[in-house]
């Protein structure tokens, strides 16, 4: 199984009272941000089998703007498991209840989304991670202890999409 591990995108600042907080939606910056990280999946031919997502608005929002983006018809699953409270145990039962799956994502939120990817790629060593808002791994699951492909930064693929739109020749005219 490929894993999909994508922070949810940029919500604004975090509110104090909980309650509110837990109803925080994508800001301008991060609905650009999911779909571009929402292109870059489908450029590189992911389709996901299951998405999986967080309960709380910005996780939702992410989810569904990359799954739009990459073709996904299904139904978004919703779990307490990717809440930024929700144990690690929870965590690893999912990924094996998702086992049989070929592509799936799942999109949850700081502190505990670094350490539960720490535990799939070097589960007997700390590994420390930085995952900013936007930002996706992909690990192969197939065997514990998962294989990093790749983990990319919204901030890199912003640099590459704006260098791949620009010219490199100035435009001449022809008459």
């Amino acid at each position: 199984m490929n894993l999909y591990i994508l922070r949810h995108a940029s919500a604004g600042t975090r509110r104090a009272n909980p309650v509110v907080d837990v109803k925080r939606p994508l800001d301008k910056e991060g609905k650009q941000q999911s779909i571009l990280i929402g292109r870059f999946l489908s450029t590189l031919n992911v389709q996901f089998d299951r998405v999986v997502s967080s309960p709380l608005k910005r996780a939702l929002q992410t989810a569904s703007l990359v799954a739009n983006e990459t073709g996904y018809e299904g139904k978004i699953e919703l779990t307490d498991t990717l809440l930024p409270n929700a144990a690690l145990q929870k965590f690893q039962d999912l990924v094996r209840s998702l086992q049989h799956y070929e592509n799936v994502l799942v999109v949850g939120h700081n502190p505990n989304l670094p350490v539960f990817f720490g535990t799939l790629v070097a589960p007997a060593g700390r590994m420390s991670t930085r995952f900013r808002k936007g930002a996706i791994a992909r690990i192969d699951c197939t065997r514990l202890p998962g294989t990093l492909h790749w983990l990319v930064d919204p901030r890199i693929l912003r640099g590459i999409y704006s260098k791949a739109t620009k010219r490199s020749r100035p435009k001449t005219s022809r008459k």
